[in-house]
């Protein structure tokens, strides 16, 4: 499968699995929310704190699974991960790209001055994922 056929399959969905590697090498997954920008490198938003984050920090590696809603279909996208530094100010990068995944998973928000502090409070950061192989069945 051509990475290209797979962005298109999960473009239009924001939910799959993340999946990255502990430190002892087997799998973790994680339930998350994602949006694929233009340029195809998929973002999510994270929190310092949890598993999916630190395994990634350790291990640039990871797979998003996708599924179609009947569950027969999906593409799995392996990928190089970037992971952003932590939001600490309204205004820096990573606060921009925390707004610009909302919008493409969820629409405006109501207040963005709330949001951009709540994922300060909250020590979001997104992680970038660049498309590397693609594998499944879409058709």
């Amino acid at each position: 499968m051509e990475i290209s056929d797979a962005l298109d399959f999960i473009r239009d969905r924001h939910q799959g699995i993340l999946v990255t590697l502990k430190s002892d090498g087997r799998p973790q997954s994680s339930n998350i929310a994602y949006a694929v920008g233009d340029d195809g490198v998929i973002l999510i938003s994270v929190t310092d704190s949890r598993a999916k984050t630190n395994n990634v920090r350790r291990d640039s590696r990871a797979s998003l699974h996708v599924n179609r809603d009947d569950f027969y279909a999906y593409a799995v996208i392996e990928a190089d991960v970037e992971a952003m530094p932590v939001a600490t100010d309204p205004e820096d990068e990573t606060a921009e790209a925390l707004v610009a995944y909302y919008r493409a998973v969820a629409g405006e928000h109501d207040d963005w001055d709330e949001y951009r502090r709540a994922m300060i409070d909250e020590g979001r950061l997104v992680l970038k994922l660049r498309p590397t192989h693609a594998y499944g069945m879409i058709g």
